[in-house]
């Protein structure tokens, strides 16, 4: 026996009787402290506020707050974020009960992205077999087009903060189960969640929810500054509605005009 009293552990360093205890294993801390806010405007839809809810199970670092009014503008936010001292954010703000747009901010200098959000599928839709724990760490996979071109680098290292979740996080648990996917297909990029069923052969199942961002523009600050990116093949839902209408009154035309000629 050595004469070391186990019940009062010795200081690292220290020696008794001659024999020098060797330094403990340091305990791993929560060090990367970032905090997402996720929230919406006033006047969104259910389904909306459904897709809303899922992200936030998905991020055990995010925090909620009550809906922003519609007289309050956005730079409001940032005032928020420092309330609740979060350092990014997910907005989500609805137009016409129709088109949801989704913003994504670095609080409180920027960057700062806006999006529409298509296809959206919500996990209470979906009802897909796979399932993996609450709160558990992500695994995070871009496909090589977020590394062609500079906005799309952008946009990943965004994507990268928002969704991945501290190591040693207190709501968190220490393992990965799941792997959310982003893809940037026909200029839009693709959300997906997948549970890791078998991690020898990589065999996943999705989760959901499903939905994918049309990039509109980056901004230089959080919610303002100068336009770094806008792109170019954006169309706005009210312009794709005109055309859709306008082609519509078209064929409408040509069928009452091949009427007229049959009828003559």
């Amino acid at each position: 026996s050595s004469g070391i009293n186990a019940e009062w552990p010795l200081r690292p360093g220290k020696k008794k009787k001659g024999v020098e205890v060797a330094n403990p294993v340091k305990k791993m801390t929560w060090t990367n402290k970032q905090r997402a806010l996720v929230f919406a405007a006033r006047g969104i839809t259910f389904h909306a506020r459904h897709l809303m809810n899922d992200l936030k199970v998905l991020m055990p670092h995010a925090k909620s707050d009550s809906k922003l009014e519609r007289k309050e503008g956005l730079y409001a936010i940032n005032e928020i974020c420092e309330m609740k001292n979060c350092n990014m954010t997910m907005f989500f703000e609805m137009r016409k009960k129709l088109d949801l747009f989704m913003w994504l901010s670095m609080v409180p200098n920027g960057p700062s992205a806006r999006f529409l959000v298509q296809n959206v599928h919500t996990m209470d839709e979906l009802r897909l077999t796979g399932n993996h724990l609450k709160s558990s760490r992500p695994l995070l996979t871009f496909n090589k087009a977020f590394d062609e071109q500079p906005h799309l680098s952008l946009i990943k290292e965004m994507l990268k903060q928002m969704f991945a979740t501290p190591n040693m996080h207190p709501k968190s648990k220490p393992f990965y189960d799941h792997v959310l996917g982003f893809t940037y297909l026909d200029g839009r990029i693709w959300f997906r969640n997948f549970q890791i069923t078998d991690q020898t052969e990589g065999s996943l199942v999705e989760v959901g929810p499903r939905f994918c961002l049309w990039l509109i523009k980056i901004f230089s600050g959080s919610f303002s500054g100068n336009v770094i990116y806008e792109n170019p093949n954006y169309k706005s839902p009210n312009q794709y509605r005109t055309e859709l209408k306008i082609a519509a009154s078209h064929r409408l035309i040509y069928v009452l005009f091949l009427v007229v000629i049959k009828l003559a």
